[in-house]
């Protein structure tokens, strides 16, 4: 009984900790946005997006509404969004988007977790060649024909249309659409008034490494300890 009560707390304080950490990543993505655009989610659909992916992982509407309203003071740190490029063990790819007050500090940290990890933290374009920049739009399935859709979206930028889950589990349909098309399709899917339950930025691996259960588990061992640093944002890979 004892045993099965530590693994639930451990469980339970794993769930915390990963609720803890997207809710700093939208934290700073709704502080970028206010500061690009107002605080107005009607005029500042980069505000609008960062409100849909507070809702997908249950962000409370207070929380939210503080970070907005933080997000205008005159005390508020400036983020810089930078991305890292380089490799984990056994030459997967690895991307790490960032948004940092101080990149002295959050290149230190990075770097020192790839060396640690038998990673190589790479130069500039090192990596990236290897990804493509894609909008990723998650929507409810829910009274929407794939097909019908595929009509209708692609000359909104639409690349790709299929299934995949949501952060609680749940079936959706995924829309994925070059970056450079990530406005007009977030536009044309709000005017179909298909809801949205996440939108996303993200980079998808042109092809993938395959490794042993051994192997893999070292890349994702780093990958994991990149996660954990506060000024990571997101980190991408191509290991299958």
């Amino acid at each position: 009984m004892g045993r099965i009560f530590e693994v639930r707390k451990a469980t339970m304080f794993a769930r915390w900790d990963r609720m803890a950490k997207q809710f700093t990543r939208i934290g700073k993505e709704i502080a970028i946005a206010v500061k690009a655009g107002g605080p107005d989610p009607h005029t500042n659909p980069a505000l609008r997006r960062c409100m849909q992916n507070a809702k997908s992982v249950n962000m409370p509407k207070d929380r939210v509404e503080a970070a907005i309203k933080r997000a205008q003071g005159k005390d508020m740190e400036n983020y810089e969004e930078i991305l890292y490029e380089g490799y984990a063990p056994h030459g997967v790819a690895v991307l790490v988007e960032t948004a940092t007050d101080n990149h002295v500090r959050t290149v230190a940290n990075v770097k020192a977790v790839f060396n640690k990890g038998n990673g190589t933290l790479g130069n500039s374009g090192s990596v990236s060649f290897q990804f493509k920049k894609m909008g990723v739009f998650k929507l409810k399935p829910e009274g929407l024909n794939p097909e019908e859709m595929e009509l209708e979206l692609i000359d909104f930028g639409l690349e790709e249309l299929g299934e995949g889950t949501g952060e609680n589990g749940e079936e959706v349909l995924v829309v994925r659409c070059g970056f450079t098309d990530f406005g007009n399709m977030q536009k044309a899917l709000e005017e179909r008034n298909m809801t949205t339950i996440s939108a996303e930025v993200e980079w998808i691996p042109q092809n993938t490494v395959e490794l042993s259960e051994d192997q893999a588990q070292e890349v994702l061992k780093l990958v994991d300890k990149l996660e954990q640093d506060d000024d990571v944002q997101k980190v991408f890979h191509n290991l299958a």
